[in-house]
Formats: C-alpha cells, structure tokens, sequence
C-alpha cells in the first residue's frame, strides 16, 4: 500500500512537471499563435502565477478541512481540462481567462500533491519527499522532449497542448486510486482566527521556501540569455544552460533523501545554500560558456533539495493541519518564483547581466543562514501508527526501503 502510494505520488510530480514542460517549451509557438511580444507573453506567465497564489492561500481552509486525497483526486483531472481551454483560446484576451483558470487548478493540485507527498512521507517515518520532487524533473524533462519532438513534426502550439491535456485526463483519473488518506487531526485548541491562523515556524519555513523559489527562478530565466549575451554563446549552446541545470535537479533529488537521513535536516540546507553560492559565483565569474554550464550543473545539483526539504517541515510543523501548512508554504514560495526573476531583470538593466543572476549567490548565502533558524521537527517527531498488518520482525534483506528510520536534524 505505501509503495504504491508513494508510486502514485511520484507519477503526479511527474505530470504536473510534464504539463509545464510543454507549456514551457511552446511558448515561442504560443506568441506566433496570437502574435504577441515578450511583454504581452510575460503578462501570460505572470496571470499563471497570480493565479496559482490566489487558488493556494484561498482554499487553504479546504485543504485543511477535506485532505490531499480528496482535493488531488479533483484538481488533478480539473488541470487536465484547463488545459484544454488554453489550447483552443481563439484569441489573447481568453487565452488569459484560460491560463487564469489553469493556473488556479495548477495551484490546487501543486499544493495537494506536495500534501500527499508529506502524507506518504509520515507514513514512512523517513524522508521521501525528495525522491517525490524528482518526478517533477522527470516529467518537466520529458515535457520539454516532447515540446520539441512536436515543433520539429511542425505541430503548432494548438495541437501539442490539446494531445497533452488529453493524455493527462484519464492519467490524473487513474493515479486518484493510489493516494493514502490524510490522518486525523487532533481536535483544534483555539477557535475562529486563531485556530486558523498558523504557527510561527510555518511561516518561518516559508520564507526559505520563498528565496529557494526565487533562486530556481531566476536561473530558469536568466540562464540563456547570460550565456547568449555575456558570455557570447550561440543561440544552441545557450539553450543547454538550463537544460543541465534541470538534469542535476534530477540527479541530486534522487538521492536527497538519503543525504539529508545521512547528514541531518540542518547540514544538509546549510550544504545547499552554501554549494548552490559557490556554483553560481562559477557561472557570474565564467570567462567561457562551457565554465558558466558547469557552474549551472554544480547548482543544480546542491540547490534542488531546498524545496523538497521545506515542503516536508512544513508538513510535519503542523501536524495537525498538514495540508493547509503545506499551502501556506507553497504560496510562499511561488511569491519568490514571480519575483525572482523580476528582481534579476531590474538589477541587470541598471547594472549589468552578470551582476543581476549575481543576486543568487546572496539568496543562496540567505538559506545557508536561515538553516540555522529553521525549525527541524521532523517526520521522526510525529507518532504516525504502524498499519496493522505489519509484521514486528526486522525486515527481509532487500525490504529496507520501506523500513521506517528517523529523519536526523
């Protein structure tokens, strides 16, 4: 049951990270549908993101109320069907209703599968969310694959997107049959405002969660244009900056989990905000193109298991209402996502390209320092009781991957 749970939980990341690959990778087929600029495009990313933030702070009280399971089994299949209506938008002013709308169910979903990912993880009582947020690579890569497989083949973005919608309906339909159901919370203390209102530490968690969004933002940006304009790259070698850095995400989240149950919660933020400094310091130095991919690389690969680690202490910083601490982070840290390439923007027009990516060094020596304020109650801290069919034995060899084991801080 909880390998399954987990299975289906990756798959999710997974096609959450497959719709926004392709909507990533058509978006220059995107403009040539309705003959926009990159202003009026950058409008359509930033109706995306307000209206994954407004969906996540405004039913958190859902989530809290009716659990990842039940919301995830409807947002999934609904982001499905959103995508649909920004395939066919006949012209510019519904394509932003439409992305509107997919943003707002895009949000749901984020925020009740990175829920269900803290369910599952409690349930194991060792840290899995890493391992979790590798689907997200894995679909956001394949995604992106499929992108330019389909403007290769000469498909436009109308089609490309439409298949995918399609493709993803009875995927979300089906992976609704593997998700656990959310624990009972405890009855609430307080009432009114203050039962709703959040501890401290979630708040706390955030804000990492926030500079590690708008770190990966900004290098999700900025990259290309920093290897085409400052380091004089081709347009083909500048496409590989993010590339790579997607690619270490992917490797370092595979085998997060097992860092961070090695070295500790705690060493393991400071490692990454430290690592993820000393990369990009690589990339704003470069006298080449080849050394600013490298220094891409080596960012990707420490900075990619920040997320995953704030999304699984705020799951366990309110145990009682995992879901809505989840959102509440994940808002959070899709405010750092809008922001930090904005940020990057303003200061590259008043100084240089350089000096503008050069903020993540800042951000990254900011999650190094906050690690040591960040409150570390684990999956570990929680009593989460043994299914009853578990044997008291110690396990076969072979079995210890669901062998429950404390998450070190």
């Amino acid at each position: 049951m909880l390998f399954r749970a987990r299975s289906g939980t990756f798959l999710t990341f997974a096609l959450a990270g497959l719709l926004t690959g392709v909507w990533v990778a058509r978006m220059p087929a995107l403009a040539g549908k309705f003959g926009t600029n990159e202003g009026e495009i950058g409008i359509v990313v930033l109706v995306w993101g307000l209206g994954a933030i407004a969906a996540m702070q405004a039913l958190r009280g859902v989530m809290a109320r009716a659990g990842s399971r039940t919301v995830l089994r409807v947002a999934l299949p609904l982001t499905g069907l959103s995508y649909v209506g920004v395939a066919l938008a006949p012209t510019y002013g519904v394509l932003l209703g439409a992305v509107a709308l997919f943003g707002m169910t895009f949000g749901i979903t984020d925020i009740a599968m990175n829920a269900q990912g803290s369910v599952v993880e409690q349930a194991y009582r060792r840290s899995v969310m890493s391992g979790m947020h590798a689907g997200w690579c894995v679909g956001a890569m394949s995604g992106g694959l499929f992108g330019v497989a389909t403007a290769a083949a000469g498909f436009g973005f109308t089609e490309t997107v439409l298949v995918t919608a399609l493709l993803s309906l009875p995927a979300g339909l089906a992976l609704g049959r593997t998700y656990l159901p959310d624990p009972a919370a405890p009855a609430a203390s307080g009432t009114g405002r203050r039962a709703r209102r959040m501890p401290a530490a979630v708040y706390l968690i955030g804000v990492l969660a926030f500079i590690a969004f708008m770190t990966e933002g900004s290098i999700a940006d900025w990259s290309g244009l920093l290897l085409h304009d400052e380091l004089g790259a081709t347009e083909a070698v500048a496409a590989a900056g993010y590339p790579m850095f997607e690619l270490a995400m992917l490797l370092g989240r595979l085998v997060g989990d097992r860092v961070r149950m090695r070295v500790g919660t705690r060493r393991l933020l400071v490692g990454a905000g430290l690592g993820t400094a000393v990369g990009m310091t690589v990339v704003v130095l470069a006298p080449v193109p080849a050394v600013a991919i490298a220094g891409f690389f080596v960012t990707g690969l420490v900075v990619c298991t920040v997320v995953p680690t704030t999304i699984s202490l705020a799951g366990s910083a309110a145990p009682d209402r995992p879901g809505a601490a989840v959102a509440q982070v994940g808002a959070m840290g899709y405010g750092g996502l809008l922001l930090g390439p904005v940020v990057v923007g303003f200061l590259s027009e008043a100084t240089s390209l350089r000096v503008g990516v050069g903020v993540v060094v800042v951000l990254a020596l900011l999650i190094a320092a906050g690690a040591r304020y960040a409150p570390l109650r684990t999956t570990a801290d929680i009593s989460v009781p043994a299914p009853a069919e578990a044997p008291a034995a110690a396990p076969a060899p072979g079995a210890g991957d669901s062998r429950p084991e404390p998450v070190a801080a």
